[in-house]
Order: structure tokens, then sequence, then C-alpha cells
């Protein structure tokens, strides 16, 4: 599916043809987002929002009107709800830094045991900080939530759950609504990380009850070091600024700081709008191929590799759940993930080993780490061929 918009793919790695499955890390950028980005740089660099002269009012525009894309992209109210950042990391640390100082000691946050790190360690931090209490819900075998423990966790002191929309190690595709409705019911918020999401299904923050929403760019076939967070106006109103600097004051004296309206209440400094504008170009690659069209063919092969990855003897897959993304995690024999994915470099796949930022998820089902492969709308049925023969011969050498 639109290989060729992709010129990495035809390269060769240890000689052999390349077969990238590390989508879950970093997707591939399409030639159309890549021109883009030379284009800005060729005709229309300049700083954005201060300057009266030309190339900085196209810069600005340009800027502007990726933040209008991104809104309709995920079906937010108003553009003061879009704030661009450098990543979901960032996102969610805005949000643990930010809210998190209307928060109290004794107050609740949820986790849950899947979640990626940068969705862990923000909250200790403020835990450590300010003495906030972290719950945190627990996985079945087959990587699903417990929802009975997670309505169990809710007190009158809860006041936030933050948790991942698509488990970046199980594919798990969480009850994100769902456990939206449960937290408000129980008069708490909803944080949710969509970095392993927007790429791959039709997101509406409002349909779905997010007060925040956080995902990057280079998952979604675009530039790195740009990412949104996604926050409801009254609540993005109500926090303090993330970090001080230019562009998010209203008036600066040292007798005292106004802060500028929203979103540049959160956007010090001078932003990436190169970077911002490529997201909304890779916004309109994903919807000229059509998000529905994607995850169906991403599912397809989902489906093909993990039946044929379940007839090699030894091989063991981490995440059953039976609404999944696609998103594999395995181990084979007793062999180490790091041997296996060494291996399978040698033949030319592209996996990604590890813990992937995931330990107490590891510690759960009692392993050090995984090898996972995850798919894009660029994979192929004959590259899972491929992948398979691999896994193969190297489950002999091992």
């Amino acid at each position: 599916m639109h290989r060729n918009d992709f010129p990495i793919l035809s390269r060769k790695v240890n000689g052999r043809p390349l077969i990238y499955l590390d989508n879950s890390a970093s997707t591939q950028t399409p030639s159309a987002v890549v021109e883009d980005i030379r284009r800005i740089y060729y005709t229309e660099k300049a700083n954005v929002h201060r300057g009266v002269h030309c190339l900085s009012q196209e810069a600005t525009a340009a800027m502007e009107n990726s933040r209008e894309r991104v809104r309709r992209f995920i079906g937010a109210d108003s553009v003061e709800e879009i704030i661009f950042t450098r990543g979901t990391t960032e996102s969610i640390n805005l949000v643990a830094s930010s809210y998190g100082q209307l928060l109290e000691a004794g107050d609740e946050v949820i986790l849950t045991c899947m979640e990626h790190h940068s969705n862990i360690v923000p909250w200790q931090m403020l835990a450590a900080r300010k003495g906030i209490v972290i719950k945190v819900v627990p996985v079945d075998d087959r990587g699903c939530l417990d929802m009975d423990a997670y309505r169990s966790l809710f007190t009158p002191r809860t006041r936030l759950v933050s948790v991942t929309q698509v488990s970046n190690v199980l594919g798990t595709i969480n009850p994100v609504a769902e456990m939206a409705a449960i937290a408000h019911s129980h008069g708490a918020l909803i944080c949710i990380d969509g970095a392993q999401a927007v790429a791959h299904a039709k997101i509406d923050v409002k349909a779905i009850g997010a007060d925040f929403y956080a995902f990057s760019s280079h998952k979604m076939y675009g530039p790195t070091g740009i990412g949104i967070l996604y926050g409801r106006r009254e609540l993005l109103s109500a926090m303090p600024p993330y970090q001080g600097g230019g562009e998010m004051i209203g008036h600066v004296s040292f007798s005292g700081t106004t802060w500028a309206e929203l979103p540049f209440k959160f956007e010090a400094g001078t932003p990436d709008y190169v970077g911002a504008a490529a997201l909304a170009r890779a916004i309109d690659y994903i919807e000229g191929i059509g998000i529905e069209a994607i995850a169906a063919h991403e599912h397809d092969l989902l489906t093909y590799a993990t039946e044929q990855m379940l007839t090699i003897p030894g091989l063991r897959i981490y995440g059953t759940a039976p609404d999944k993304s696609a998103v594999i995690s395995f181990l084979i024999g007793s062999a180490h993930h790091y041997d296996t994915g060494i291996l399978l470099d040698q033949l030319g796949v592209a996996v990604r080993t590890g813990h992937h930022c995931a330990q107490p998820l590891m510690e759960r089902f009692g392993i050090e780490g995984t090898v996972r492969a995850s798919f894009a709308l660029y994979n192929t049925r004959e590259e899972v061929d491929a992948f398979i023969a691999a896994l193969r011969r190297v489950a002999s050498m091992l």
C-alpha cells in the first residue's frame, strides 16, 4: 500500500531488502512530507507570530493552519485546545507539571501496569514533590486491564486517570471511552496517551471523553520533535504555565508578568513551526488513504503474521487481547530478545528489542524484554512471509 511514497523502503540492510517492522517506535516518512519540509526551509523560513515582514507572516499562517488541521483531525472544539509540544513525552510532562500544581498531598492519580515510562515517571516526580498517591490498574494474562480493579481504585481523593489508549508492547486497545465515563462519574479527569493510536484508528477526543490527549508526529508518518497536547479549554485556562519565556507572555515587567491567551500560554520560545506544518501534511497523507483502510490493512497483516508465528516451535506471544492493534511482542524458547533481534537484522528485518520503556509490564510477565514486530500501512503480506522465514531460520540457530 503506497510503498513508492517511502524511498527508504527500497534500500538494503546487510545485503538484503529492508523489512521495516519497528513502526511502533517510529514510522517512516513519505516523500510528500519530506518535500514539504524542504520547501518551507527553502521558501518561507522565519520566526513566527512576532514579525511584520512577509516571510514571518507566511510562517505564522503555516503554523496556525496546522493547528486548525490538528483540531479537525481529533475533533476538538477550538484551536485554543491544541498545544504544540516536542512529543507525547513532553505533553504528559506538561499535564503532570502544570495540572499537577493544582493537586494536594494525598490526592490520587490512577495509572495502569502497561504504561510507557513517559506516563509513569512524570507522575512519580509529582508524587515526590507534592505527596500525591499513585494507584495502578493490573492486567491479566492476556494483557487486558482488570476493569473491576479499575473501578475499585476510585476514592473521593481520586483526581486523575492517565492511561495509554493502545499498549506499545501488547497492542491491547484499552476501553478509554468507558474508562473516561467511570472517571467522570467519580469527579476525576482522564489523560489519554494516544501515541500508539492516532495512526491506526479514528480519534474523536470529545466522543471518547478525553480531558487531555497526547500524541507524537513521528509515530504517524511525520517528523520527529513535534507533538500535540489536547486539553479542554476550561482546564487549560485554569492551569499555570509549564515553562516561562518568549511567546507565552502577555506583558513582562520586573514588577510582575501576565500570561498570553491560549494556546500560546503553554508554548514558550520559538516553536518548531516547520515540524508543525509537516505534521499537518502527514495528517493529509493519512486521511488521503483513509484511516479505516489503513486499519483494515494492518489488521490483516496482524492476523496473517500471528497465525504463522504460532506454528514456530517455542515461540510465545505476549499480548493476546481480543481487541488488539498491529503489534506482536514475542520470545523464542530461552533465546534472549537481543540475540533474536540481532540475527533478524542480519537478515534485513528491523524489529525492536528490550523492555520497550515498559519495565513494570515486563515484571508483570516475569521477563526482561521481548522482540516486537509492529506494522504500518506500507508493510505487505510478502514482507510477513519473509519475516516468518527469517524467524524460522533464527529459531533453528538459537
